[in-house]
């Protein structure tokens, strides 16, 4: 009797401890800010929204990711550091916006004659992989990527040859910049944003980028022109980064799930850039621009006034402390395979 009565006593305790301690709160979400220049209607930013859901789903709402397109929440330029002092906890920007920083990673940018998107991000994540520059230790790179062969559009004149070129004013930056001035133009660095209106305005008479940008920016709007040099075509890398201290507050189960992503998204967005491109020829044909092509002869010209800035960025390299030589040769090795 004693024994059962001791035992109801017991389970009363306990019951009472239950009531007075409540139901178990479910731990909080880690949330995260994303900041991204693209505007939401284009593919990459799409893609980078999709990004963010993902994660959701895979970490079962424990981080939760809070999408900003179009600079909203920082400026192009300002992406990166934007990141490293925590304006957005995630970022996606263009390495050569900030001139001089990302000098390792900025030389998969050179005019080497890239056929694809999915070739150029293969190539700058090798040599992410490869490096490990610093330049990028001060975040927590998801991943990178580049975009399919930036060539020469204009709005008024045709070029048909380097001497066409001339003195034409065009949109550029990094090393497009260098593409420009060595073929004989003269570059206007501006973000890829204001490039409509520069066109549309007569600020500059045309600009150097891949065919995607005919309909992701609506460029084959404003011009009527591609020169289709693909002999000198360059590409431009982009960044995928977070925050360092928001990447260690995430647990470590998530961390693997994060990266599963990324590993699947390198590859998600090489494909994107090449499927753009052939809907920005087909935009920019639809809106009745023309496409010249050039003969193998006129190609090698081309090709032989940009070969010179790929040395001319190895020695750079070379004087900052890095075996320039050798990253520019395993970029070349690297993009053979494509």
């Amino acid at each position: 009797m004693k024994k059962r009565i001791f035992l109801f006593f017991l389970v009363a305790c306990v019951g009472v401890g239950f009531l007075t301690v409540g139901p178990i709160k479910a731990e909080a979400a880690i949330k995260l800010t994303y900041s991204n220049f693209f505007p939401p209607t284009h593919i990459q930013s799409k893609l980078a929204e999709a990004w963010c859901k993902e994660v959701e789903k895979r970490t079962n709402g424990r981080v939760v990711v809070e999408y900003y397109a179009g600079q909203t929440l920082t400026k192009a330029k300002q992406c990166y550091d934007g990141v490293v002092t925590g304006l957005s906890d995630v970022g996606f920007s263009v390495l050569a916006y900030t001139r001089g920083r990302f000098p390792v990673i900025s030389a998969v940018d050179l005019p080497l004659g890239y056929p694809s998107g999915r070739a150029a991000t293969a190539v700058v994540n090798a040599v992410y992989n490869k490096f490990k520059p610093k330049e990028l230790m001060d975040t927590k790179v998801m991943y990178l990527h580049a975009h399919g062969p930036g060539i020469l559009f204009t709005r008024d004149k045709a070029v048909r040859k380097l001497e066409d070129i001339k003195g034409l004013k065009l949109r550029g930056h990094g090393t497009s910049s260098l593409v420009q001035k060595a073929l004989g133009a003269t570059p206007v660095p501006k973000p890829m944003p204001e490039t409509y209106q520069m066109i549309q305005k007569g600020v500059v008479e045309g600009a150097t980028y891949p065919f995607e940008a005919s309909k992701g920016w609506k460029l084959g709007e404003v011009t009527k022109y591609c020169t289709a040099d693909f002999s000198a075509a360059y590409t431009t890398s982009f960044f995928v980064v977070m925050n360092k201290d928001k990447w260690k507050m995430i647990p470590r189960e998530d961390q693997k799930s994060i990266e599963q992503i990324n590993r699947e998204w390198v590859i998600k967005h090489g494909q994107a850039w090449d499927a753009s491109d052939l809907a920005g020829i087909v935009f920019f044909l639809n809106q009745g621009g023309q496409i010249i092509g050039l003969d193998k002869k006129e190609a090698a010209r081309w090709e032989k006034a940009v070969a010179p800035i790929a040395g001319e960025y190895a020695k750079k390299l070379s004087k900052k402390g890095f075996n320039g030589k050798e990253i520019v040769d395993f970029i070349k090795a690297e993009l053979k395979k494509y």
